[in-house]
């Protein structure tokens, strides 16, 4: 006696669920979109973006202020090297530049001058330098947890923000010691500032995304920002500088739209009141602002593009 057994007749959609919308696809693609499911860590879009990078605006000024505390904790003097590491730098350059160069000569109020270069320039400096390590160097962080990757470069140019109002207390000491007068000229400095910051936050972030594929592109970054130390002014009047030299007129234009050169000069003008309008650049507030924009907008842009690839591989 043999069994039969009976096979059952292949499943197919129902004619409901094709007039329901819904057809025979079973595709994982299919699956997704008709029961509302999202690629996990797909970039979102830019409003979207802007949105959860706001909503984080707690945490990103909780993280830099923790790192800036951490910063010195191994050390015997502790926060005091906040304020010691650029004024130890700035001793080193007037040492060097100011008595063995001789660049102070014709400079009035030359360490006031220099201190401020120092301060400013430290600021980009340091910006730009924790920045191209802010996804690499927190690469468990990123992992880990689920968060808009721009709050990490944005609060590495925070801590810097911070470090540099330390630094500042003790500019206006120097500046009150060497006979500078406190001018309503120095509130200049809140917007010489701001702009400061959101170009340094744009280039961190374009050198964050950068850093993140590349990694030993921060073995680099040093020669090449001692390089734009060195034809920013920091330690020398670029005023100065093209009264007595013969140079091509695309130099001039170059040295005097450098966005350090600009920053630092802002800086001056708003602090020291030796530091004329005759020393600034043409339209310098307006330069000051395009050098903000462009880089603030497009480092932002440029870092957002490559949301999703932060923390794989």
């Amino acid at each position: 006696m043999s069994q039969v057994l009976d096979t059952p007749p292949p499943v197919s959609a129902s004619p409901a669920d094709k007039t329901a919308g819904h057809p025979a696809d079973d595709s994982a693609e299919a699956l997704a979109a008709r029961y509302g499911l999202t690629v996990s860590g797909a970039r979102p879009t830019l409003p979207e973006y802007i949105r959860q990078l706001w909503a984080r605006r707690h945490f990103i000024t909780a993280f830099a202020t923790a790192r800036l505390t951490a910063q010195y904790s191994q050390a015997k003097l502790g926060q005091i090297w906040q304020v010691a590491t650029p004024l130890l730098n700035a001793a080193v350059y007037y040492f060097i530049f100011g008595v063995l160069m001789g660049t102070s000569r014709g400079i009035p109020d030359y360490i006031p001058f220099l201190v401020t270069g120092v301060f400013v320039w430290t600021f980009t400096q340091s910006s730009i330098m924790s920045g191209t390590k802010a996804i690499s160097g927190s690469i468990g962080l990123v992992r880990a947890l689920h968060f808009p990757r721009a709050a990490l470069p944005v609060s590495y140019c925070l801590q810097q923000l911070q470090q540099l109002m330390f630094s500042m207390c003790a500019l206006v000491v120097i500046l009150l010691a060497f006979g500078v007068p406190v001018s309503t000229s120095w509130l200049l400095i809140i917007p010489a500032l701001t702009l400061q910051f959101v170009f340094n936050a744009g280039v961190a972030m374009i050198m964050a995304r950068m850093g993140a594929k590349f990694p030993d592109i921060s073995q680099l970054m040093p020669f090449l920002l001692r390089t734009w130390m060195y034809i920013s002014g920091v330690m020398w009047s670029i005023e100065k500088l093209l009264k007595h030299q013969d140079l091509p007129h695309w130099v001039l234009v170059a040295l005097q739209s450098n966005p350090a050169a600009v920053y630092i000069d802002l800086m001056r003008f708003s602090l020291i009141d030796s530091f004329h309008a005759g020393q600034l650049p043409p339209h310098v507030w307006a330069v000051a602002t395009g050098w903000s924009l462009l880089a603030g907008v497009g480092g932002f842009l440029y870092f957002w593009k490559a949301e999703e690839t932060y923390g794989r591989g």
